[in-house]
């Protein structure tokens, strides 16, 4: 009879504990990271009593397993890690897109307004304020230079506080992670059963930190071991390691993290944190921002050079010669903090055309010098001397002091480019819209010969008209003379160059360009003996419009990335290079997500709580309960009649 009521109370033990652990899945449906729950039961085997066989001794609920697929787990988190950082960098692109594809607040209708302003200076070259609306127009363009540039550097403090929040969270699921390890282990080793609540609570923080960076997980022993970059530990066993931001040794502006051991801090490089919010905010910056703020910085560096060029060979109305109209930003040069030597590294720009939107390093090991571009990692000088040639339109110089081994720069050619840019000129007349030279042909000429309004180039000093050149045709040679005395002639006919030494006659090709002490004419037609044409300085130039004119033409010439871009150009494929990259990231985003809620939807078909599969198990449970509850009331109708048979 005894084994009989223990074979009924094994039971109503079993269902009961199938009942509660159904309650517990049922209660739980909704809570992130819970994974269902199943009672393990056993037989307890049977004895021999009456000698015709064996009679079983009920059951016995060996454990409460928690459906977990490893694996699907792994698949999981790895796609988690992904998607966090498509939509970190897809986040962050997007702003950049839409303040340059804003029309109210782009380069494209500023530098309109700008170059407007010239056109109504060209029909206008003496009116003041033809002039002033003209540098409205310039200081309007600069402005927005400069604030274009301010948002890019708005955003880039932004990834540095977004880094500082993603170490935070990192080192708290860290912590968490690490406590978790200590409790499971302890209780673990008090029951010998997995706790299996602790246990999702701690691969729902492994899903959270693979949110913030690339995790790897080692299992050793029932402890989670987490490790992230090249392999620094993060977690092992019940102790965890500290993340810290620090600042890069070659950018004060710019955080980067650290990993904290024995009291020491060492960078992990930006391209080993790869995955989630982190690797998202790392790749934005190095692949995107940088770029765009140098290609807008390249854009503005490009403007002042060439518009300064032309402007320096018009004359204003004082009579000078043009000065630069825009101000250049230099470099910006920065040592490492880690340097012992005492180099003061300069950088300049020599040629405008050859710029690109990447940073540099220069190091040096004790025996070489190297110049590294970093956009593509391409080594651009490696020798024993220090870099004396152009690299990449940059001429770089040691200013004082000499480098150590181990030392190293970080030059930033176009980062300063918009910022730095600004309107030199503030009078409105020293705005050079005349040329400095006038031409003329007398009247009595008898023969078809003309020349042309003339023009200087940048070796123009003034010298060749101080006194006015006559210059006379002879038809029996074919030649031109009354040059200034002691000046070289250039002829320059279909792009073939040919220099007359000083005091020689010059042959004359009509349509060639003359060029002689910077000043540059073209005679063109069939001039008559003794035919004159003159060269002079252009005394009154007020309402001379020839420099402004080239300087009007140069908003749709090729001026910018080697001739191959206008201004508008310029920014047009800076606006599209960001509105391909957004959409791109917008697209894998998008497939990335897809791919995630693929995998969380095939580990919750196997982990998750199905609400009709569970209503079935607590009736089939209710059911089982009854009937050992069932087996319990005939046991004690048994009872009852073997004490009526002893009355």
């Amino acid at each position: 009879m005894s084994n009989l009521l223990s074979i009924a109370k094994s039971g109503l033990a079993a269902a009961q504990a199938g009942v509660a652990t159904t309650g517990h899945n049922i209660a739980n449906e909704k809570t992130p990271g819970y994974s269902r729950q199943l009672v393990i039961q056993s037989s307890l085997g049977g004895q021999n009593l009456t000698g015709g066989g064996y009679i079983g001794n009920g059951t016995n609920v060996d454990s409460v397993k928690r459906i977990f697929n490893d694996f699907l787990a792994a698949q999981v988190v790895a796609a988690q890690s992904s998607t966090s950082q498509l939509d970190t960098y897809y986040a962050q692109m997007n702003k950049v897109n839409n303040m340059l594809a804003d029309s109210s607040v782009g380069l494209a209708p500023v530098i309109q307004s700008f170059f407007k302003g010239i056109q109504d200076l060209v029909n206008n070259p003496g009116g003041a304020s033809s002039r002033q609306a003209m540098l409205s127009g310039a200081e309007a363009l600069v402005s927005r230079f400069q604030s274009m540039d301010g948002q890019l550097s708005s955003m880039r403090a932004g990834v540095n506080n977004e880094i500082t929040g993603a170490v935070t969270n990192i080192n708290a699921y860290a912590k968490q992670i690490a406590q978790l390890n200590d409790a499971i282990a302890k209780a673990q080793n008090g029951s010998g059963q997995p706790p299996n609540d602790l246990l999702d609570q701690r691969d729902l923080l492994v899903a959270e930190l693979a949110k913030q960076t690339k995790v790897s997980i080692v299992q050793q022993a029932g402890d989670y071991n987490v490790f992230i970059g090249n392999g620094q530990p993060l977690v092992v066993g019940n102790s965890n390691y500290d993340l810290v931001t620090v600042t890069s040794p070659t950018d004060p502006g710019r955080l980067e993290v650290g990993y904290v051991s024995n009291g020491t801090t060492y960078t992990i490089p930006e391209s080993s944190l790869t995955g989630g919010n982190l690797g998202g905010l790392f790749e934005y910056r190095s692949q995107s921002l940088d770029p765009i703020q140098n290609a807008l910085g390249r854009i503005a560096l490009g403007l002042a050079a060439t518009f300064n060029a032309q402007h320096k060979l018009g004359q204003d109305q004082n009579g000078n010669l043009g000065g630069d109209f825009f101000s250049l930003a230099s470099p910006a040069v920065t040592g490492s903090t880690k340097n012992t030597g005492n180099a003061q590294i300069g950088a300049s720009i020599s040629n405008v055309d050859a710029l690109t939107t990447s940073d540099y390093r220069l190091s040096y090991d004790g025996t070489n010098y190297k110049v590294t571009r970093l956009s593509d990692n391409a080594s651009m000088y490696s020798g024993a001397t220090f870099p004396a040639g152009t690299i990449d339109g940059v001429d770089f110089s040691v200013t004082s002091g000499t480098m150590a081994s181990g030392d190293e720069f970080l030059i930033r050619p176009t980062v300063n480019g918009a910022s730095g840019l600004n309107v030199l000129i503030k009078d409105v007349k020293e705005i050079a819209a005349a040329t400095p030279i006038r031409t003329g042909a007398p009247t009595t000429n008898t023969g078809t010969g003309a020349i042309s309004a003339g023009n200087i180039t940048s070796a123009f000093d003034g010298s060749a008209v101080t006194t006015p050149v006559t210059l006379t045709y002879d038809s029996a040679a074919n030649t031109l003379t009354g040059f200034p005395a002691g000046m070289p002639v250039t002829v320059t006919t279909n792009g073939v160059p040919t220099t007359f030494p000083a005091g020689t006659p010059v042959t004359y090709t009509a349509g060639s360009v003359i060029s002689f002490g910077g000043a540059e004419i073209k005679i063109s037609g069939a001039p008559a003996n003794g035919d004159k044409f003159t060269i002079s300085a252009n005394t009154n130039g007020d309402g001379d419009n020839r420099n402004m004119l080239a300087l009007g033409e140069l908003q749709t010439k090729n001026v910018l990335q080697g001739g191959t871009a206008s201004y508008n150009s310029a920014y047009s494929q800076l606006v599209s290079l960001v509105g391909n990259k957004t959409r791109e990231l917008q697209t894998n985003s998008a497939s990335e997500g897809a791919l995630l809620k693929q995998m969380q939807t095939a580990q919750q078909s196997e982990s998750g709580v199905n609400l009709d599969e569970e209503a079935t198990n607590l009736l089939r449970y209710q059911q089982a309960y009854q009937a050992s509850g069932k087996v319990m009331q005939a046991v004690s109708d048994m009872f009852d009649v073997l004490i009526s048979l002893g009355r």
